[in-house]
């Protein structure tokens, strides 16, 4: 997504088109300036309307989020949908891990992190991102049983306990791409890739006991 301000808004949208042209511009607003520091007023001139109308489509910055979150999971649910139907799922979930995290602008890790944050304090952001994130572990589940169908994982492997190992380490990455200047995309794709093929080999399981 570009990160380029919006100076007007389309016109003659509908309104399903208008509220995806204002979380987009809120997206830009929360990734430039920080979710926290990021008011109503900054989304409302990034969307090119004025505040009031604004507040017709989405009433407070945790509408706003609700709204980011039903964009992701549309998006989560193509990207998925794509790696499966790909045939090659090692080269797809190598690329994805490539295209959608480790090559994503820090502040946009770092604008999740601080959504993230705010799921500590605020109950519906937490409902709704706790909502996300299982959705993002169905569908890596999916995944999982996909490769497991078509020779690339192992038939043994726990398709839920895989889905928490991949969603674990990949929320670790996003947190270390967001505060660490010196991330080193190359080595961490590499320890990303070897733990998902030590997975998929059956290499990785839970202990029995803690």
């Amino acid at each position: 997504m570009s990160l380029a301000r919006a100076v007007t808004a389309p016109k003659r949208l509908s309104d399903a088109d208008r509220r995806a042209h204002i979380v987009a511009a809120a997206e830009r607003a929360f990734v430039r300036n920080g979710f926290h520091a990021t008011t109503m007023q900054h989304v409302a001139e990034e969307a090119g309307m004025s505040a009031g109308n604004l507040y017709r489509y989405f009433p407070s910055k945790e509408a706003l989020v609700e709204g980011l979150c039903a964009a992701d999971q549309v998006q989560s649910a193509e990207i998925f949908a794509q790696m499966i139907q790909g045939g090659d799922l090692r080269t797809a979930m190598t690329a994805a891990l490539r295209d959608h995290l480790l090559c994503s602008p820090p502040e946009k890790s770092r604008m999740i992190v601080e959504v993230w944050a705010e799921a500590g304090r605020n109950p519906r952001v937490a409902a709704l991102t706790r909502a996300l994130d299982e959705d993002v572990l169905l569908g890596i589940e999916r995944l999982i049983e996909a490769a497991k169908s078509s020779g690339v994982a192992s038939l043994s492997l726990d398709a839920r306990f895989a889905a928490r190992v991949i969603f674990t380490l990949v929320a670790g990455l996003f947190k270390r791409l967001a505060l660490e200047p010196a991330f080193d995309v190359k080595a961490e794709a590499a320890m990303a890739i070897g733990v998902f093929q030590a997975l998929f080999a059956g290499a990785i399981s839970p202990a029995e006991e803690i």
